[in-house]
């Protein structure tokens, strides 16, 4: 089905039919024609070709959204998000996972740049990253960053405010008592987790309470990487901290699961706060504590901010910090000395 067909079939010509389905020249056409194109067109099944507009405007309409890993359940909501704003634009969300590989990042940025997208949203950025982002805006494309940013890069970043968030969880636990905490920490290489240590160590450090420190930090932030540092906090000869943070829900499944092996009980011996209060974390036992993030809104906010970048020249929009907050449940309570 083509413009032509449409325009046979209106009684119009082609070039009317071609202004008033292009919603930027669909003023030209008064309204009353306008409406009867519009609905013969759509009686006829006319679709618009997409990579012909494309190639006319310099446009592809597709947005590249790139993450880390699919299967991370934090992803989802962010991805509705996105989807739901840009496609309400008449923008194609174009889902590419690296899988956490820089070398895959590599990849794909050069695949994507070849398929001409219109933008960038990357929300699987690390600190060694800044070449890759550097090279995308050599060639004029939009870039927003999402969940993660990297300093030194003059990007508009949206992420959360991952200090609040581990000040949030430091705070609860000096509130029920705690004076002895350990962190487990996410990926060194990740910034919000840097933060989020940051603003656990300073509230802990503020209130004259005493951190143990963990010196390994675990690569991902998965069940299995959290199970291995509970175990070396176990193994330790200090005396275990009443109160730990993991940087990950996904972590604290495996610290619970590691101490649950040790005969350690939650919060009987000790209080285990989480991180991104994923699905269903009220359904452990015992049900998690844990610092909520505004994953949808997060992912609503970066693609308008795409959307208007990509319809304006105007200076880049300022970055923007959502606050988390806490989930309190029944992973936490006093020490057994404040029982």
């Amino acid at each position: 089905m083509t413009l032509e067909d449409v325009a046979r079939a209106a009684g119009v010509h082609y070039s009317t039919v071609s202004r008033a389905l292009d919603p930027d020249t669909a003023r030209q056409v008064n309204v009353v024609t306008r409406k009867r194109v519009a609905a013969v067109a759509k009686r006829m099944g006319y679709q618009k070709d997409m990579v012909a507009s494309g190639l006319k405007r310099g446009r592809t309409h597709t947005v590249a959204v790139v993450v880390g890993d699919l299967g991370n359940p934090n992803i989802g909501p962010l991805l509705r998000g996105i989807s739901n704003r840009l496609e309400a634009a008449g923008l194609m969300p174009l889902i590419v996972e690296t899988q956490n590989d820089p070398a895959r990042l590599e990849r794909i940025v050069s695949h994507l740049l070849s398929r001409r997208v219109d933008a960038f949203i990357l929300t699987a950025a690390r600190l060694g990253d800044g070449p890759k982002l550097r090279r995308i805006r050599r060639h004029g494309i939009p870039v927003v960053l999402a969940v993660q940013s990297v300093p030194g890069i003059r990007l508009p970043a949206f992420t959360n405010d991952d200090i609040l968030g581990g000040t949030l969880a430091a705070q609860h636990l000096l509130a029920l008592g705690h004076r002895r905490v350990a962190q487990l920490r996410g990926p060194a290489d990740i910034y919000s987790c840097l933060q989020r240590a940051q603003g656990f160590s300073q509230a802990i450090a503020a209130a004259g309470a005493t951190e143990v420190v963990l010196r390994s930090t675990a690569p991902m932030g998965t069940a299995e990487e959290g199970n291995r540092l509970m175990r070396q906090l176990l193994d330790s000869k200090r005396p275990l901290p009443t109160g730990i943070f993991a940087h990950h829900d996904l972590m604290a499944f495996g610290a619970l699961s590691a101490a649950e092996e040790r005969g350690l009980a939650c919060p009987r011996d000790f209080s285990m706060v989480g991180y991104n209060d994923l699905p269903n974390v009220e359904r452990m036992v015992p049900p998690l504590t844990s610092i909520r993030l505004p994953r949808e809104e997060l992912g609503g906010l970066a693609a308008e901010v795409m959307v208007k970048m990509l319809s304006s020249a105007d200076r880049a929009p300022a970055s923007r910090k959502l606050a988390p907050t806490l989930v309190v449940r029944q992973s936490t309570g006093p020490p057994r000395d404040f029982r």
